[in-house]
C-alpha cells in the first residue's frame, strides 16, 4: 500500500508550473465576483485534470522503459483517483447547469497526447512551443472559472483567456531565456549587442503584451489600467536581458519567475475590477 503513495507520482514535481493554473482560476474567480460549490467543483476539476498530467507522464515512462515497472500501479491508481474526481465534479457542474463548459475541456485532449507521445519519445524536454500551446490550454480555465463565478456565459471570458495565455507565454520564453543565459561567460554578458539578440524573443512577448493592453485599454474595450501587470512583466525582461543570469541554479530562476506571476495575477484582478 505504501508504494501506492509516492509524491513524485501523484504530485507533479515542476513546481512552477503550478501558477499556469492556478492564475487562470483565481483570475476567473474573482472576475466573476462569487464563490459557491460550483466555483469549488470547477476548481477541483481544474486542478485534477492538472494533477492527471504526473502519473500519466510517470505510466508513459514506464511501459517506455524510462522508469521501472514497479512504478505502474501507482500511476495507475492515481489516473483512476483523478478522473474519478473530476468525474464527480464536472457531473455536479452539469447538474448545475454548466455542463457547456465542459467544451473548454475538448482542446486539452490532443495537446495532452501530444505531450504523452513526446514523453514516449524521450523528447519531451526544451519544448518551448509545445509548452506555450498547453499554457493556453489551461488558460481555459479562467473563462470557465468566470462563467461559473458569474453565474452564465459571458463573452468577457474569453478576454480573460487571451490576457491569461499572452501572460503564461511570455513567462515561458521569458525562463527559457533566463536558463539560456546561465552558459554564458563573463565577456559574453559584455556584449550588449548579443544580450539583446539572445533576448529578442522574449522581449518581442513581452512588449507585445503591454502594447496590446495599452491600445485596448485606450479604446475602451479592456479595462484602461489592464496595462499596469503587463508593464510589470515588460520591465523584468528588460532587467533580466541587462542582467543575465550567468551560474543561477534553475531553481532560483522558478522562483523568481513564480514571484513576477504571482505579482502579475495579483494585479490583474485589482485592474480589472477597477
Amino acid at each position: 500500500m505504501r508504494e501506492l503513495f509516492k509524491k513524485q507520482i501523484a504530485v507533479p514535481q515542476d513546481h512552477g508550473s503550478w501558477v499556469f493554473i492556478l492564475s487562470p482560476l483565481l483570475v476567473g474567480i474573482f472576475a466573476g465576483g462569487k464563490f459557491n460549490s460550483a466555483v469549488l467543483s470547477l476548481t477541483i476539476a481544474a486542478m485534477s485534470a492538472f494533477m492527471i498530467r504526473q502519473p500519466a507522464t510517470v505510466f508513459v515512462k514506464a511501459i517506455s522503459g524510462r522508469r521501472p515497472k514497479t512504478d505502474l500501479p501507482a500511476a495507475r491508481f492515481w489516473l483512476l483517483v483523478y478522473v474519478g474526481i473530476m468525474a464527480l465534479t464536472l457531473g455536479f457542474l452539469f447538474t448545475q447547469g454548466y455542463g457547456y463548459t465542459l467544451y473548454l475541456a475538448i482542446p486539452g485532449a490532443p495537446v495532452f497526447a501530444w505531450h504523452l507521445w513526446l514523453v514516449s519519445k524521450r523528447a519531451e524536454r526544451k519544448q518551448a512551443g509545445v509548452e506555450v500551446i498547453a499554457t493556453g490550454v489551461l488558460s481555459l480555465a479562467a473563462p470557465a472559472a468566470y462563467w461559473v463565478a458569474f453565474g452564465g456565459y459571458n463573452p468577457q471570458g474569453w478576454w480573460l483567456w487571451l490576457w491569461t495565455w499572452l501572460q503564461s507565454a511570455a513567462s515561458i520564453v521569458h525562463a527559457y531565456l533566463r536558463l539560456e543565459q546561465r552558459e554564458l561567460k563573463q565577456d559574453q554578458a559584455r556584449a550588449r549587442k548579443e544580450l539583446w539578440t539572445m533576448g529578442s524573443r522574449a522581449f518581442l512577448y513581452t512588449s507585445f503584451n503591454l502594447a496590446v493592453s495599452l491600445i485596448l485599454g485606450w479604446m475602451q474595450i479592456t479595462p484602461q489600467l489592464l496595462f499596469i501587470p503587463f508593464l510589470i512583466q515588460w520591465l523584468e525582461t528588460i532587467w533580466g536581458i541587462t542582467h543575465p543570469s550567468i551560474g543561477w541554479k534553475p531553481t532560483r530562476i522558478g522562483v523568481r519567475q513564480l514571484i513576477v506571476s504571482i505579482i502579475w495575477t495579483i494585479l490583474f484582478i485589482v485592474c480589472w475590477r477597477l
